[in-house]
């Protein structure tokens, strides 16, 4: 299949000194193939850029409903957040609402990202907890479907009614079955699929009256609801700084966009019934940062010239000094000019 393609170089003055390679594929709703690079058909983990689909089962099933989540729950339980206040407070009192405790998460206690928060906690005395991993939004809700599935504790093995959903509602939206599964950071299963199947997946949930159509009413509801709660609540599906909140604020409604380890990211255009995945081969997030930037660009989603638009699709690189010493850009050939798609 297609070798990988060069997705974004970083030049030091007159001299490239790094070359990042990737893959990306934008879908249709309908399924087609709208653009690929490099080879659609890779087997890949897509980690936390599939949350909103993750989250499916809590919608539909009824649990989020059942414990009345609201959409500030429903675009944590798609966050991969940086553990601020606003963040671990909130998936406290979820925990609380639903009648579980913090060390009923899974997910290993992460320290904040911000340093200022960081150092906050430990002014206060008090150490990172479970709720301030950047997945605990999405461990609450696998928390609240486990409270309305029934399983008990234990609710990130393979086999426990909670996984059986997500992986049910995982390999319908990607239109594929799953050929295995890996362990996440957070201890949960990431069960892998081909790369234009997250696309298609990330197309569907871009159009939710055509999934209710092929999949059910509950099925277009529950996308529509976290997709809305996500491009309403972008600060915490991330966080101030963020590619996640930032890009999508750039969308001005228009979508979201959702980050993964190891250089994976995934789009969803409701507007244009789109869904964007990549994989940057060598796990740089600042490389997929800079493609999707790229690819919203010649999407027509967002504008070249946006604040949080610019400053990763030519990210200036600055050394210790201060001093402007290069700059992270799209590849010419991935780029083309910024063209249209």
């Amino acid at each position: 299949m297609g070798a990988p393609v060069n997705v974004a170089e970083l030049w030091r003055g007159p001299i490239l000194e790094s070359l990042h390679q990737g893959h990306a594929v934008i879908a249709d709703s309908s399924g087609d193939l709208v653009a690929v690079w490099g080879n659609a058909g890779m087997v890949m983990l897509p980690r936390s850029a599939c949350k909103m689909l993750q989250a499916l089962p809590l919608v539909e099933s009824g649990a989020a409903a059942r414990f009345g989540l609201g959409d500030r729950q429903l675009a944590l339980a798609c966050a991969s957040h940086q553990g601020a206040p606003v963040h671990a407070g909130a998936v406290r009192a979820w925990l609380g609402h639903i009648g579980r405790r913090v060390d009923d998460l899974i997910c290993g206690p992460q320290a904040p990202r911000d340093t200022h928060d960081l150092a906050a906690l430990a002014r206060s005395g008090v150490q990172a907890g479970r709720h301030h991993n950047n997945c605990s939004g999405k461990h609450a809700g696998f928390l609240t479907l486990e409270r309305h599935l029934g399983g008990g504790a234990g609710y990130g093995a393979t086999d426990h009614p909670v996984q059986r959903a997500v992986r049910a509602a995982f390999e319908d939206m990607t239109g594929t079955e799953s050929p295995g599964h890996a362990i996440d950071g957070c201890s949960a299963p990431n069960f892998a699929t081909t790369l234009a199947g997250l696309a298609r997946a990330m197309a569907q949930m871009a159009a939710p009256e055509r999934l209710s159509k092929e999949q059910g009413a509950t099925r277009g509801a529950a996308a529509a609801k976290l997709v809305g709660a996500m491009m309403a609540h972008p600060e915490l599906v991330a966080g101030e700084g963020r590619a996640c909140t930032g890009l999508t604020r750039a969308l001005a409604g228009a979508g979201v966009v959702k980050t993964g380890a190891e250089g994976v990211f995934t789009a969803i255009l409701p507007k244009r019934g789109l869904g964007v995945a990549l994989k940057v081969t060598d796990g740089a997030t600042r490389a997929a940062e800079c493609a999707m930037a790229a690819i919203l660009v010649r999407l027509g989603a967002a504008a070249e010239t946006h604040p949080e638009v610019a400053c990763r699709l030519r990210a200036e690189q600055r050394n210790w000094d201060g001093l402007p010493v290069g700059r992270l850009v799209p590849a010419e050939a991935f780029w083309q000019g910024g063209a249209a798609i």
